[in-house]
C-alpha cells in the first residue's frame, strides 16, 4: 500500500470540500487504489493506469457521490459495478449502508470478491446480471456501464418505492437517461462532480406510487 496514495486521497478530499475521512477509510481507499492498479495490469478494469489518475478520476469522484447520497438509505445496488465504482467507496464512506455489487463479467467479479475480502468489507457480490436480482433497493447506482440507457431502464425497476436512482454521467447524456428511467421519478438538479471533468451526478427519487 502506498502512503503517498493515502496522503493524496486525504488532500484531494479536503480540496474538493468533501469533509474529512477517518484513518480507517483512508487506509482502505489507499489499499483499494493499489488493488485496482495491480489487477489492471491483467484485466481491463479502467483505461487509467497511474495512481494519481485513479485517485483523481475514480476514487475522489466516487467519494463525492457517496457523501451526496441522501440520508436514510439502508440498501444500495451498484449496477454493473466493474471495478467497484462507486459501490466500494460508498461502502467505505457510508458503512451504515448495506451494499451489493452486481457484475456479470467473470474477471471483474473475481476482482470485486478479492477487493471485498482484502478490504474487510461487509459487501455482497452478485456474480451475474443485475437484472436477474429479485430484490428492490433503497438506492441503485450506475456509472459508465455498457448500453447505459438500457441499463438505466433495467435499474429503475430495481429501485424500491420512494428509493433513489443515482447516475454518474455527462451533461450531454442526461435527457436520454432521464427518459430511459421512465416517468415515475422526480429528478434533482444535476451536480458537477469533484473529479474536475464534465461529468455530473443525477439523483432521482421514485414516486412511491
Amino acid at each position: 500500500m502506498s502512503d503517498a496514495a493515502g496522503d493524496k486521497i486525504r488532500e484531494e478530499v479536503e480540496a474538493a470540500g468533501l469533509g474529512s475521512l477517518d484513518e480507517t477509510a483512508i487506509t482502505r481507499l489507499s489499499a483499494y487504489t493499489s488493488l485496482i492498479l495491480r489487477w489492471n495490469t491483467r484485466i481491463n478494469l479502467t483505461s487509467i493506469h497511474d495512481e494519481d489518475g485513479v485517485i483523481s478520476r475514480h476514487i475522489i469522484e466516487s467519494i463525492d457521490v457517496s457523501v451526496r447520497l441522501p440520508a436514510g438509505i439502508g440498501t444500495l445496488l451498484d449496477f454493473g459495478s466493474g471495478a467497484g465504482l462507486p459501490g466500494i467507496p460508498a461502502a467505505i464512506c457510508r458503512p451504515e449502508i448495506d451494499v451489493t455489487l452486481a457484475e456479470s463479467q467473470n474477471k471483474k467479479a473475481a476482482f470485486l470478491m478479492e477487493a471485498v475480502r482484502v478490504l474487510g468489507l461487509s459487501v455482497k457480490v452478485h456474480f451475474g446480471r443485475a437484472e436477474e436480482l429479485k430484490s428492490h433497493f433503497d438506492c441503485v447506482t450506475l456509472r459508465g456501464v455498457d448500453r447505459m440507457a438500457a441499463a438505466v431502464k433495467a435499474a429503475a425497476r430495481l429501485v424500491a418505492p420512494e428509493g433513489w436512482l443515482v447516475l454518474m454521467t455527462t451533461a450531454a447524456d442526461m435527457d436520454q437517461l432521464k427518459s430511459a428511467a421512465g416517468a415515475g421519478f422526480t429528478w434533482r438538479r444535476p451536480i458537477g462532480l469533484a473529479s474536475g471533468t464534465a461529468r455530473v451526478l443525477l439523483l432521482a427519487q421514485e414516486s412511491g406510487s
